[in-house]
């Protein structure tokens, strides 16, 4: 007879949940997608600066980040398109991430193998097909894991997700850093293109994921097949373009679209990481200001700010199962608005090494929940008969809230003041609890975990 309490085995199940087969495997495959970022942009930045490269030409390099702000513009091919021989195989997902693996470690191996100094150009455009290359096993990897999943493992798979991506990172720059000092950047390069096996192995261990949403895709079939009145046995080549497009470019885009309350979505997940993504940006600034030694910066940083990191996650994982989709994302959004007065307050005190350990630590716990709350939300936003292109375009729209949108920081930074900024990246916040609860009143955000497919 169980004799816990019903909240006891609700917080239980919440934690037992992460030793799930399922939930191990997608962390090993976020491993394999965190540190391609990491290569092509702080290692790749140590790298050019220590070899002579100047500080303008460095700066350009940020355009590696464009590929995963657009990934949305291709995820239609790799969510419909099932490649021969390989597909057969393996199956549609795993024979993409395959293929897109093969290609990163390819582009990697390339970066790698240039020399900046005599062609930076080149360094330069292996850099970006890196980028392109990481999106793409992006894309593939974030629809593998919403379909391989049930239900009540959303929540627990988006925090999974989060401490693979973050390990990835680790490794990355650790890794590369270890193996440039013994040996070379190329071998540095060469040596982290292993990591992509991570994901190649869970992949292996957990197959291939079941097909789902095939109704609507019948449904959606019949009528352009009617529209364009496909009768003949042989069908114009235009008629076949028309209909493969409408079917893997426009269907994902007008399901989403039909949804209640579809541009309020759109647009909570475009604002709800504007404020902390603005106050992000000017943490490093406003630490230098207030003089923090190295050594300072790094235990606050490196050491509280990474296991600070590691509890928001873990502790998101469960907030959004314990607490349902709604208070969750609410409680997060509030954490992470009330972080960023940590901030203000530190402009206030000036050099207070535990204030900014406390300061660091809250805003990186903060991320933590509100990343995990989000990843789950998303997760559950798509349709499993479009799993690849709807996430891609969640993803994106939040990539652009947290990036784009809070490029004006510096110059706020210097206008308004330290205190008087962080003051005003809390109320930049405000937006996003607004919608939360327009949404909950109109209806927008279900407490079920995914759509109906």
């Amino acid at each position: 007879m169980n004799t816990s309490s019903p909240d006891k085995q609700s917080w239980w199940d919440a934690i037992e949940i992460y030793r799930r087969p399922r939930l191990i495997g997608i962390f090993s495959m976020a491993l394999g997608t965190g540190f391609p970022l990491t290569m092509i942009l702080a290692t790749l930045t140590l790298w050019l600066g220590q070899v002579g490269v100047s500080a303008a030409v460095i700066g350009t390099f940020a355009a590696v980040k464009v590929p995963y702000a657009i990934k949305f513009l291709w995820s239609p091919l790799i969510d419909n398109f099932e490649l021969p021989i390989l597909g057969k195989l393996f199956g549609r997902r795993r024979s993409w991430l395959f293929v897109t693996q093969a290609m990163l470690v390819t582009a990697l191996v390339v970066l790698g193998a240039t020399n900046p100094v005599e062609d930076i150009t080149l360094t330069y455009i292996a850099a970006i097909c890196v980028g392109v290359c990481g999106a793409s096993q992006d894309i593939v990897v974030d629809a593998y894991r919403i379909e391989i999943l049930k239900d009540e493992e959303l929540p627990a798979s988006a925090a999974m997700y989060q401490y693979g991506y973050r390990v990835g990172n680790l490794i990355a720059g650790l890794g590369a850093l270890y193996f440039a000092e013994q040996y070379s950047w190329h071998v540095a390069y060469y040596a982290m293109s292993s990591l992509v096996l991570f994901g190649t192995a869970a992949a292996i261990f957990l197959g291939e994921p079941e097909l789902k949403g095939e109704e609507l895709v019948h449904e959606e079939e019949k009528n352009i097949s009617k529209w364009l009145d496909i009768t003949e046995k042989s069908p114009s080549v235009w008629k076949i373009f028309a209909e493969n497009l409408y079917l893997s470019v426009v269907v994902p885009f007008k399901e989403f679209l039909s949804r209640h309350g579809w541009y309020l979505i759109l647009l909570f997940v475009l604002l709800l990481k504007v404020g902390d993504g603005m106050a992000s940006s000017m943490t490093s600034k406003i630490i230098a200001d207030l003089a923090f030694t190295n050594g300072e910066i790094a235990f606050a940083n490196k050491t509280v700010g990474f296991f600070a990191t590691i509890a928001g996650v873990f502790a998101g994982g469960i907030l959004m199962k314990v607490a349902g989709t709604y208070r969750g994302l609410f409680i997060a959004t509030l954490i992470m608005m009330v972080s960023n007065l940590s901030f203000a307050v530190l402009a206030e005190v000036g050099h207070n090494v535990p204030l900014l350990a406390f300061t660091i630590g809250f805003e990186n716990f903060s991320t933590g929940v509100g990343g995990t709350l989000l990843i789950a939300y998303m997760s559950g936003l798509c349709n499993l008969a479009y799993t690849a292109t709807q996430y891609a375009l969640l993803s994106s729209f939040s990539n652009v809230g947290s990036s784009f949108l809070s490029m004006p920081s510096g110059y706020l930074y210097e206008g308004l003041g330290p205190s008087s900024f962080f003051i005003f990246t809390t109320v930049a916040a405000l937006p996003g609890i607004v919608l939360l609860l327009w949404m909950r009143k109109l209806g927008s955000v279900s407490e079920d975990l995914r759509v109906k497919s």
